[in-house]
């Protein structure tokens, strides 16, 4: 059996928030300056990261997941990356031991090294313990060694650099600085290209990255060849609508590579600035953050019209989380400023200051079995009886309806779409 090598690193933490993303994106902008060829992944159902992620690298982003992409994708998708890249980077979820499956169950499956990153604003030598502990917790678990993020000074990163046992390989360290930090806003970062200076700031971190330890890669990792079966060409000659701007750009990249392997041609469309729908069979309307466009998509009647025309012709309609919501009688933010809206779903949603539903998901539709992740501030109230529930395989609370009228198909649940593609088909045919 073939096998490819390539350098590798999955980049986790201690816990969320000690600035992963800004680390990896610094990574690779740094080695993609260099002239190398970086591949970027992100562990676990994430869609704003990867904005950044692909930014700093120049590629798509695709996400690692052992439960919701599948130990062979994973695979498949690493094996793929090593034949092409210089450098693959993974961005890691959660803290490096939270959840099932972790980060780093991951790293130890495919024998990627893991990268610490510790916030050491307010640490000195308890920076060489939180490593240590990093590093051995699991005796199994392949370690690279740690860089300290939002260090105040050339000094303290020194204190901390010091700190560390021989055993653990000292990656540098990133500043405290405004110039660095990625701003965010309730569902996570900021999407990039409402970011006008993400460019300045993805420099500035690789330039502090070049400054504090070099830009030395990290040892090959090998990865077998993996099994491939074909995907029939379910989709050939349909053309599917999908929305796609700063609305509606919760997107899986793998998602839309996989309707096109089986054959159908992506029509991108703007619901908040197009008053027309592209000539197609069927409309996808992902998540994103309507409620920071209401009154423009409320106002953009022409497009309203279309979408209700597209329904009313029989066309099939897929409509995740912030698509649903588009789709609703009425939508409320945060500030109580609402807005009747499409009216093709029953009821009302309201934001919420706090986060309403945060999961996993695998739901049983009559099209088949799929899994998917959900991520919400708001509620939804409707007299519409669910066509099915999700679960949690980490047995959390949020069990997602999946509602559907006609041919179209609403949920707070992203699907993500490659962990059944008959099924993923079968939602797209009219």
């Amino acid at each position: 059996m073939n096998s490819r090598s390539c350098p590798a690193l999955l980049i986790a933490a201690p816990a969320s928030g000690q600035g992963k993303t800004t680390v990896t994106a610094a990574l690779a902008r740094l080695h993609t300056r260099a002239g190398k060829r970086v591949r970027v992944f992100k562990c676990g159902p994430d869609f704003l990261d990867p904005m950044i992620l692909a930014r700093a690298s120049g590629r798509p982003v695709y996400q690692l997941d052992l439960w919701m992409v599948g130990e062979e994708d994973c695979h498949r998708l690493l094996w793929d990356a090593a034949g092409e890249a210089d450098l693959i980077l993974i961005e890691g979820v959660m803290g490096l031991f939270d959840g099932s499956p972790s980060a780093a169950d991951l790293a130890r499956r495919f024998g990627v090294p893991v990268l610490g990153v510790i916030d050491g604003a307010a640490m000195a030598q308890t920076f060489g313990a939180l490593a240590h502990g990093l590093a051995t917790f699991q005796a199994d678990l392949p370690f690279a060694g740690v860089l300290a993020n939002r260090t105040g000074s050339l000094r303290h990163g020194d204190i901390l650099r010091d700190s560390l046992p021989g055993s653990i390989h000292w990656y540098g360290a990133l500043p405290r600085s405004a110039a660095v930090e990625l701003p965010s806003r309730h569902l996570g970062l900021v999407q990039a290209e409402e970011l006008a200076d993400l460019d300045l700031r993805l420099d500035a971190a690789a330039d502090a990255l070049l400054a504090s330890a070099g830009d030395i890669l990290p040892t090959p990792v090998t990865f077998a060849e993996p099994s491939r079966a074909p995907l029939p060409a379910l989709l050939a000659g349909q053309r599917i609508g999908v929305a796609r701007d700063t609305a509606f750009a919760f997107l899986y990249q793998a998602n839309l590579d996989l309707l096109r392997q089986l054959g159908a041609e992506l029509c991108f469309f703007s619901p908040l600035s197009d008053t027309a729908l592209p000539a197609v069979d069927s409309l996808y309307l992902p998540g994103g953050y309507p409620e920071l466009h209401l009154q423009q998509l409320a106002e953009n009647r022409a497009m309203a019209a279309a979408i209700h025309a597209h329904q009313a012709a029989g066309k099939p309609i897929l409509a995740e989380c912030g698509g649903m919501l588009y789709l609703l009688e009425h939508l409320t933010d945060k500030h109580g400023d609402g807005v009747d809206l499409l009216g093709l779903l029953p009821g009302r949603a309201r934001m919420q200051a706090r986060m309403a539903a945060l999961g996993l998901q695998v739901v049983e539709l009559p099209e088949g079995l799929l899994r998917g992740h959900t991520y919400h501030h708001s509620l939804l109230d409707s007299p519409l009886a669910p066509l099915a529930c999700g679960a949690s395989p980490n047995s959390r609370p949020a069990a997602e309806a999946v509602y559907r009228i006609g041919r179209l198909t609403a949920s707070y649940i992203h699907f993500y779409l490659p962990s059944n593609p008959q099924a993923a088909a079968r939602l797209f045919l009219p």
